[in-house]
């Protein structure tokens, strides 16, 4: 028998190895909404979900399932009761079919997230103020169908969710001090999706708390790095003034920024793509249709899972320690 000690080729100058399409994982696109609140758009999410093959995850915010004549019975930290930067659910019913929303997601496969109660900017709160404020959400959805006269709906199951299927967590404004992290691992959440990175870049783990970051993408004609996300193409596109006449350009824009990026690591490193959207249609829904357009194109391609950050997980930690960057 003869063995062989055979080393690689080099690459040729300038080209990268190419691996093998047969040997590399499925390309990731994870795509998440902050807020959760809109009850239309919760509709409109769940429905092209079910069209296209795509999880999503939603990082709610748990004072949009409290009835605005109950707010004082919240407090965020360093704050009055009764404040939220984003409001409170106008009305029980409003606060009612939201939360149907939320567990039929979860019925459906989807992933049901932390993004805090009263979207403060965390930026110089303490390990304790993290805490309370965590500890807030899920009492907060805990009691949410009770709170709202509607203990007979409450799903079976319901609480279970909140105290342990709840476990991943974006802070508002994607603040993120040390004081954070540590909370989160405190509070039993796994992973993190507040940070930025300068790209696409894998998770990492640190102290028992996986962290993603929203990547910095090209956009636009000059190309300019900007965070996968629609609030950044708002204030770049107009200045975060809604200019609905534009809104096509707008959309084309965001949709070609989105899918050169996903092209470059499908064809590439295979690295997940992470896109963040709101509960809001700026300039005229743009962002919104750019990223239905994606997951329209690209999430029936060989190869390709539209996924959850929490499936994210899993399907990163089947893979070979070298791969997987967890």
């Amino acid at each position: 028998m003869t063995f062989c000690l055979c080393l690689p080729l080099p690459a040729l100058a300038g080209q990268p190895e190419q691996q093998p399409e047969s040997l590399k994982p499925k390309q990731l696109l994870l795509v998440s909404f902050d807020g959760a609140g809109d009850n239309a758009l919760w509709q409109r999410s769940r429905d092209f979900a079910r069209a296209n093959d795509i999880r999503f995850t939603y990082f709610l915010s748990c004072a949009l399932v409290i009835e605005r004549p109950a707010a004082s019975t919240y407090k965020g930290p360093h704050h009055k009761p009764g404040r939220s930067n984003i409001g409170f659910a106008q009305t029980t019913e409003e606060a009612r079919t939201r939360l149907a929303h939320v567990w039929q997601a979860h019925e459906e496969g989807h992933e049901i997230a932390s993004h805090t109660c009263g979207h403060f900017d965390g930026a110089d709160w303490s390990v304790g103020d993290w805490k309370t404020e965590m500890k807030s959400f899920r009492a907060v959805l805990a009691d949410a169908w009770v709170a709202n006269g509607a203990a007979a709906d409450e799903p079976e199951g319901w609480r279970d969710l909140v105290k342990g299927g709840i476990r991943g967590f974006r802070a508002p404004y994607l603040s993120a001090p040390d004081s954070l992290f540590a909370a989160e691992r405190e509070a039993g959440f796994v992973y993190d999706a507040s940070t930025v990175t300068k790209g696409p870049l894998m998770p990492t783990e640190t102290d028992g708390v996986t962290r993603f970051g929203l990547p910095l993408i090209p956009e636009g004609p000059k190309q300019r790095p900007i965070i996968a996300m629609d609030y950044n193409l708002f204030i770049r596109h107009s200045a975060g003034v809604e200019n609905p006449s534009r809104s096509a350009e707008f959309e084309d824009r965001a949709y070609a920024a989105f899918r050169a990026a996903f092209d470059r690591q499908y064809e590439g490193e295979r690295i997940p793509l992470q896109i963040g959207l709101h509960f809001v249609m700026m300039n005229g829904g743009a962002y919104w249709r750019a990223m239905e357009r994606l997951a329209t194109d690209v999430c029936a391609l060989p190869d390709v899972a539209c996924v959850t950050y929490a499936e994210a997980m899993e399907d990163l930690q089947s893979r070979p320690s070298d791969s997987s960057g967890l």
